[in-house]
């Protein structure tokens, strides 16, 4: 029963995320052209600081804890699970075939994969992690207490807020590759659904084995401290210095911090 509950919620915490993403995707019917360099650079930005909040407070800060409480030392499923994340999604990277927008190489094993089916991917990737702290957070919280519950919400805000500009910087690309508007929304609505899926997945997993849970946490952290660092943050600056990247990014930080300190 408990794993039912807590299915639910966290299907409920990454199906708000996923819905975020498609709300994005759906500015393809407002706009004509695609986002401006600077105000990509803003969302990216904002994203990387995000996920670098998220990844501290929401992941790696309970995991310590949780491995306290279970009478063992913090560091090792901290360290360990973090390391293995970075490690899996670097594994992914080098792969998956994907395409990040803007780019004309494509990144991965090679690959006959259409360009429009490769954007979707390059998404995709930044999701799992995504994926797996929403589905967690609020497996979690449905064992826990309120605290536990407004601290889950507010990562899902924190993720949703920056999934938004996701959505939009997959749609429009689509766009402007000669899909329709309808095509463009679907297939960047689609590129978030993998959210839902990795974290019911990593839920039963956390649910089989209470004592990974630890792991998973910081696994998760892990996998979204390498986006950061290899995508996103690189992505925001455009190959130049900008101030307006680096702002985004610490604003980014302090919204999710203010978050979770205020709701957690």
């Amino acid at each position: 029963m408990e794993l039912i509950e807590s299915l639910k919620l966290a299907l409920a915490g990454t199906g708000f995320t996923f819905l975020c993403t498609a709300l994005g995707a759906a500015m393809v019917f407002l706009f004509r052209g695609e986002i401006r360099p600077g105000l990509q650079r803003i969302f990216l930005g904002f994203a990387a600081g995000v996920m670098i909040a998220a990844s501290v407070w929401s992941l790696l800060v309970p995991s310590i804890d949780m491995a306290k409480a279970d009478g063992g030392t913090g560091l090792l499923p901290a360290a360990g699970g973090f390391v293995i994340g970075g490690l899996f999604l670097l594994a992914l990277d080098r792969v998956l075939p994907h395409l990040h927008a803007g780019s004309e190489e494509a990144e991965g094993l090679p690959s006959s994969w259409k360009r429009t089916t490769m954007l979707v991917l390059a998404v995709t990737l930044h999701n799992i992690p995504e994926g797996m702290a929403v589905g967690l957070a609020f497996a979690m919280a449905s064992q826990s207490n309120a605290n536990s519950l407004a601290g889950a919400v507010a990562l899902a805000i924190g993720m949703g807020l920056q999934n938004f500009p996701e959505g939009a910087a997959i749609s429009l690309p689509l766009k402007k590759e000669g899909f329709s508007n309808t095509k463009s929304f679907i297939y960047g609505s689609l590129s978030g659904i993998v959210e839902p899926i990795a974290g019911i997945i990593t839920v039963m997993i956390a649910a089989g084995v209470q004592s990974i849970l630890p792991w998973i946490l910081s696994f998760a952290a892990g996998a979204m401290i390498y986006v950061v660092v290899e995508e996103l943050i690189p992505e925001a600056h455009l190959g130049e210095h900008s101030n307006i990247g680096t702002l985004s990014v610490m604003f980014g930080f302090l919204v999710m911090m203010t978050l979770d300190v205020a709701l957690g």
